[in-house]
């Protein structure tokens, strides 16, 4: 009796955690798909403010904002707020803006730039002239760190933002946002100071030429010590005592960013230019060698904080994907092919076609010792390297600020090896002085001689191959 009921409980008690386990499978289910519906991204209908923008007669502006890669930004924010975008007219970006000023803007390098300047023509609110804003108001922008004044009296004749005039109040109004036409573009002290730092060059100082510092071989260091250097002045040490020592890549014998002479922001500006590679397009195997399979970012950022200045061959991806394993896989290779990637000069596009224009061929220094990398005039551009190995300036100018400056090239380069080579004293060496093979002379002894000699009076010598 005790035994039938035992059994009823545990068949009960089976039942409801299986319901209960259901249940628990239903719940999360609905709760799954309750966070996927929510979390969607918001879908941009045709009557939406950013598609008005970019047909509407602001294709100046239209343009600079898909150059920036803002339209996801922008989609996110209006799906939501309702957003306010003053917009500059085409002239003003046109006619009426600094030509260099523009230039900056669109180079890969200034990126954030632009799209700080961009965001700051937009306020996550809708600000209509409705005539409810009176006097002076401050909105934040998109920016997060630039505020616009806006100031009104009530008329739609007497509407300003940051001292410029509206001279097309609710141009385009959405149900999401409304577009206010100014008559000029609002610059933000922010990206003012990064062009002026970049065309006046502050980083860059003229140094007076003075004699070469002897430098003791034994330990990469100067023999007497330096006199003291003016700010922003270039370091004593050749940057070839101040890289590091062996394929390893240590860390460098000379002071990084904490040393004495720290004037140059090495580390930033080698992330700048790498972010460059990747937001330019196409170089992101040289990007992936410098910053991962290699320590050379590191190392590149110590030279630059020490005043160093390096320009960089880079090859694009599509000559990076002709390395082989072998290129690669041995010790220390990545390192040494990009060593003979990188000019301890600061060169750009303008000076390396100037230099092989009047000189025919060039030879430049690379940090791979003791290789030289040729450079010459072909089909209007500048050519590295020689015969099938060569690899042409593709995309000049990259990066350039005044410290590093990146050169696209189509292809990878290799030191030439010299074929020719020099006999001293029955060794056979190549011309850098590495041994190639041992070539001994046959030696003979006396009476072989006298034999040979003596057969070859009468004819018969060419017949032993000891007397040939």
């Amino acid at each position: 009796m005790d035994c039938g009921i035992y059994g009823v409980v545990k068949k009960l008690r089976t039942l409801l955690l299986f319901i209960y386990i259901f249940m628990f499978v239903i719940f999360t289910s609905l709760n799954f798909t309750h966070s996927l519906s929510s979390s969607s991204t918001v879908q941009i209908n045709s009557n939406s403010i950013l598609v008005a923008l970019l047909d509407s007669h602001y294709t100046e502006l239209a343009e600079l904002v898909e150059k920036a890669m803002l339209l996801q930004t922008l989609e996110d924010t209006v799906g939501k707020n309702n957003i306010t975008i003053f917009a500059p007219k085409n002239e003003a970006l046109e006619r009426d803006l600094d030509p260099n000023f523009k230039i900056f803007l669109l180079e890969p390098r200034n990126l954030k730039s632009l799209q700080t300047l961009l965001m700051s023509h937009i306020i996550p609110t809708r600000i209509n002239g409705s005539g409810s804003v009176f006097g002076l108001t401050r909105h934040r922008t998109l920016s997060k760190v630039h505020q616009l004044t806006i100031q009104s009296n009530g008329t739609s004749q007497q509407w300003s933002v940051n001292g410029a005039k509206i001279v097309h109040l609710n141009d385009v109004t959405r149900p999401d946002g409304v577009i206010h036409g100014i008559e000029r573009l609002l610059i933000p002290r922010s990206v003012q100071d990064d062009f002026n730092r970049r065309r006046s060059l502050v980083s860059i100082a003229a140094i007076k030429p003075e004699g070469a510092p002897e430098v003791d071989p034994r330990t990469h260091r100067l023999k007497k010590p330096a006199p003291p250097q003016n700010p922003g002045s270039p370091p004593v040490l050749p940057i070839y005592d101040a890289l590091a020592p062996g394929p390893s890549l240590a860390p460098a014998p000379a002071p990084g960013p904490g040393g004495p002479r720290h004037h140059f922001n090495g580390e930033a500006q080698v992330k700048d230019f790498i972010q460059t590679l990747i937001h330019y397009g196409g170089y992101n195997e040289m990007a992936d060698i410098l910053v991962n399979l290699t320590s050379l970012a590191t190392e590149m950022s110590r030279l630059v904080s020490e005043g160093y200045v390096l320009t960089v061959l880079a090859p694009n991806d599509e000559a990076m994907a002709k390395l082989t394993t072998d290129q690669l896989s041995e010790p220390g290779s990545p390192e040494q092919i990009m060593y003979y990637h990188l000019i301890p000069e600061y060169q750009t596009e303008e000076s390396m076609y100037n230099a092989v224009r009047r000189f025919g061929k060039v030879r430049y220094d690379t940090l791979r010792l003791p290789h030289k990398v040729d450079a010459q005039e072909a089909d209007g551009s500048v050519k590295f390297g020689h015969g099938d190995g060569s690899a042409y300036l593709f995309d000049p100018d990259i990066y350039t600020d005044g410290r590093i400056s990146v050169q696209g090239i189509d292809g990878v380069l290799f030191p030439h090896q010299e074929e020719e080579t020099v006999v001293d004293k029955d060794v056979t060496r190549t011309r850098t002085g590495q041994p190639a093979k041992v070539v001994a002379k046959q030696r003979r002894g006396k009476l072989l001689e006298t034999a040979c000699w003596m057969l070859g009076t009468v004819g018969q010598h060419s017949r032993f191959t000891s007397c040939q």
